[in-house]
């Protein structure tokens, strides 16, 4: 066995029992590129090995995607794919855990119609209503891991020789998600301990808001009355844990929906839809986004906002130090999955439920009565740098740091 075959059996090993935690008798619905066939089989294996019933695999390709978009009639961008949304509901409602394994182009869809782009994250946004219902309030294990892609490293590390560039992402990959640790599973799960710490003392503070000041940036986000700062590791409707985003490094809660004011600046791109946003602020008045402006990607930036009247205001708040693994790598990944997680990051769009105290058992009526928004869309952007200072606002108006400098201050 070759040093890589070794680390992608303990990839394996990790997304399958930390990332899924899955359990004997559960379905497991896998979902990845072609170019990950190697990868998915061991986390098949690997599955079955632990008991599961079913392993599902939905398969995609970025050629066969990116035809589609610039060949397939304008009708097929507008109407609902109801038999896929069908399907991953009925998964769901069987308590089968999802593990998406992604190796995305950020060019992908250099050039295409954003109008196109648009429609089809729109239509199909509302078809997986239901499911994401199931995602976004914990009642199903779900996790998203990385492989490498030539296309993906050619942006990564343009200066590497073209030869090498695979295995130096590779490499990168396998140091966020700490399978160079004697332990990788112990690794993660005293990180996990760490996480949860910091969300313990903020919980505490149950503070009102929360005031971020950098170049740019002056954005004060009031957060709901019983909000709930969450971390790495979820649990189930079952009482099983799960770990959604491998690499993780946040703590994050939801916003009020109405409670934002201010404007804020992007501080690394954004990869949405197959295009690159840069250098990008926001302007928002009581929650809503009331203007944009982006030096890269300005009209994709403005169909993202138009999904519908959720995708104009905020869905989720996190926090990470500019000191963490992937910030102090110097790496810039052109996805979302790594880069949030060398910043602090808000997201536009829907908001977990599991944010707010009873919020799993909630129904979407309630939810939006608390103040929580709801979209198709849930779309992070990274706003941290080692200038930022954000300042926690008590119920009293007192006022003391969280971060200083880009980094916690406590």
């Amino acid at each position: 066995m070759t040093k890589l075959e070794a680390q992608l059996s303990k990839y394996a090993d990790l997304a399958v029992q930390i990332g899924v935690n899955i359990q004997p008798g559960q379905i497991l619905v896998v979902s990845a590129p072609v170019s990950a066939a190697e990868f998915v089989r061991l986390i098949t294996a690997k599955a079955y090995a632990i008991g599961a019933s079913q392993v599902k695999v939905n398969w995609s390709d970025e050629f066969i995607t990116r035809q589609q978009f610039e060949h397939a009639a304008p009708e097929v961008f507008t109407k609902a794919p109801t038999w896929f949304a069908g399907e991953l509901t009925e998964f769901a409602e069987n308590g089968a855990a999802f593990l998406h394994v992604i190796a995305e182009d950020p060019d992908a869809l250099k050039g295409i119609d954003p109008e196109r782009i648009a429609n089809f994250q729109k239509t199909r946004g509302a078809a997986l209503t239901k499911y994401r219902e199931y995602q976004m309030s914990d009642k199903v294990s779900w996790s998203i891991v990385a492989i490498p892609s030539q296309a993906w490293a050619d942006k990564v590390f343009p200066d590497v020789p073209a030869e090498e560039r695979v295995d130096k992402l590779w490499e990168a990959i396998f140091h966020t998600v700490r399978l160079d640790r004697g332990d990788p599973v112990a690794a993660w799960q005293e990180h996990l301990d760490t996480l949860e710490q910091k969300a313990d003392v903020l919980n505490a503070k149950k503070y009102k808001s929360l005031h971020y000041i950098a170049p740019g940036t002056d954005l004060t986000i009031e957060l709901p009355a019983g909000h709930l700062w969450a971390q790495g590791d979820s649990i189930n409707a079952q009482g099983h844990s799960f770990v959604a985003n491998m690499p993780t490094e946040e703590v994050f809660t939801a916003p009020l929906k109405t409670g934002v004011n201010g404007t804020v600046r992007s501080t690394k791109p954004l990869s949405y839809g197959g295009n690159i946003i840069d250098n990008f602020s926001i302007t928002f008045e009581q929650g809503r986004i009331i203007s944009v402006h982006a030096e890269q990607g300005q009209e994709a930036l403005e169909y993202l906002i138009g999904l519908d009247e959720g995708a104009k205001y905020l869905g989720e708040v996190a926090l990470v130090p500019h000191k963490s693994p992937i910030s102090e790598s110097g790496i810039l990944y052109f996805n979302t999955l790594f880069d949030e997680n060398a910043s602090n990051h808000l997201a536009i769009g829907t908001a977990y439920a599991f944010c707010l105290e009873g919020g799993k058992d909630m129904s979407k009526e309630e939810l939006i009565a608390r103040g929580l928004n709801t979209s198709v869309a849930h779309v992070d952007f990274m706003i941290g740098s080692p200038e930022m200072d954000i300042y926690g606002i008590a119920n009293d108006g007192t006022r003391e740091p969280v971060f200083l400098k880009g980094n916690w201050a406590f």
